[in-house]
């Protein structure tokens, strides 16, 4: 076993400060380019760390992702978003597809293992007309994790003897962390969307009592001398201001906590659903292929013992030979990438862990975007407040003048 300082398993030097702090990656829309028969959606990708602004289109995303999971197959490789619109209007459906490329390009431009690779590099900056020949002529061919890690063949000695518990003790508790935060933001997202629905009731609350003041109908003279409804309302008119500017305020709330704490959630939920992801690929690719590789050498090995009881041509038993030889060479490469596949598993592990305290930014966020919100809400209830005092006081000495005067 290596010594404890030089263990790769070991990313203790990693914080979630430096893990955001390799980049921030800019996703944005622009306005469709129309062709003669076709028009599309396109993307400004631009990325802090390398102080470059590319375009790219969904397809390109999606070549890129293909290469990317191609390469590392053994690590979190977050999902693309759909390309179609499966539910809701097209312009939710875009906005909703951005904010998920950009979630997408962002854990993929901070991962450790990833940020520094050259496939990255290459789709953050290349500007040419074709990116994705680009992609495709460059790493179509580059074999994969496994095939250039200097310590792929090794990685069995940086693993701990009980690395199958501690891989299913993390799993479980990574799959009730993923519940739990999906709870989370669903609670977020409803609160995101009533403040929407708030805002909408106060613009209506103001336009209703704009139209009950713009109501020009006389007064009857059945009505008492002492009526304050005239100046009343007139006064109503006024009140819509306030309300808008209340619809507004709302509005931005909702905003707010869609941009702060929904997205940091979902962000998160990328990143977990990822390692879910990682632990499929892990128990139906390389671990279900190796046990597969070992119940075919089994088959062989019964086939040369029954060959070599009973008289065989030697050239079908020379095959046979060979075809074991060679189901062994198979079995030895699938026993390392098996071992490879959980040393890759215990980093990405850890790196989930890394980013937890991601909660205490979730949450600040969550307080701050209520504090900001109800304080700015206020400080327009406190006007109107203040100008329904005056209305008030305004009608009663109204009411106090016509009581006068009817006495007189």
């Amino acid at each position: 076993m290596q010594p404890i300082q030089e263990n790769p398993l070991l990313l203790s030097l990693l914080s979630l400060a430096k893990l955001l702090g390799r980049d921030n990656v800019q996703v944005d829309l622009i306005p469709e380019k129309k062709g003669l028969f076709l028009k599309h959606v396109e993307y400004q990708v631009i990325s802090e760390r390398f102080k470059i602004s590319v375009y790219r289109r969904y397809s390109d995303f999606d070549i890129f992702h293909e290469l990317l999971l191609q390469r590392f197959a053994y690590r979190m490789v977050p999902a693309l978003p759909p390309k179609r619109m499966l539910k809701g209007g097209m312009r939710e459906f875009i906005e909703g597809r951005r904010r998920a490329l950009a979630r997408f390009i962002n854990l993929v431009a901070r991962h450790p293992f990833f940020s520094e690779d050259e496939l990255v590099k290459t789709f953050l900056t290349f500007s040419g007309s074709d990116v994705q020949t680009k992609l495709r002529e460059a790493f179509k061919k580059t074999g994969d994790e496994f095939m250039t890690c200097q310590l792929a063949t090794q990685a069995k000695e940086y693993l701990p003897a009980d690395i199958q518990a501690q891989f299913a003790s993390s799993r479980e508790l990574i799959k009730n962390i993923h519940n739990s935060f999906q709870k989370l933001r669903d609670r977020a997202e409803s609160m995101a969307e009533r403040s929407k629905e708030n805002a909408t009731d106060l613009l209506m609350f103001g336009k209703e009592l704009s139209v009950l003041g713009s109501d020009g109908s006389p007064i009857p003279s059945m009505a008492s001398s002492q009526s304050t409804w005239g100046a009343l309302r007139q006064s109503l008119k006024g009140l819509s201001v306030e309300f808008a500017q209340l619809a507004d305020k709302a509005v931005q709330q909702g905003r707010r906590e869609e941009d702060d704490v929904v997205e940091k959630l979902n962000l998160f939920l990328d990143l977990l659903q990822s390692y879910k992801d990682l632990c499929e690929r892990h128990e139906k690719g390389v671990l279900h292929e190796h046990h597969r590789a070992l119940q075919k050498y089994s088959v062989m090995k019964r086939q040369m013992m029954s060959a070599t009881v009973q008289p065989k041509e030697q050239v079908s038993v020379e095959q046979l030979e060979s075809r074991i030889v060679q189901q062994e060479n198979a079995i030895q490469t699938m026993e390392l990438r098996n071992y490879f596949s959980l040393f890759c598993l215990h980093q990405e592990t850890q790196v989930i862990f890394m980013y937890l305290p991601i909660t205490s930014h979730i949450l600040g966020a969550f307080v701050n975007s209520q504090v900001q919100g109800h304080r700015e809400m206020g400080e327009v209830w406190n006007d109107l407040r203040q100008k329904l005092s005056c209305l008030f006081a305004a009608c009663a000495t109204i009411y106090t003048q016509g009581v006068c005067s009817h006495a007189d």
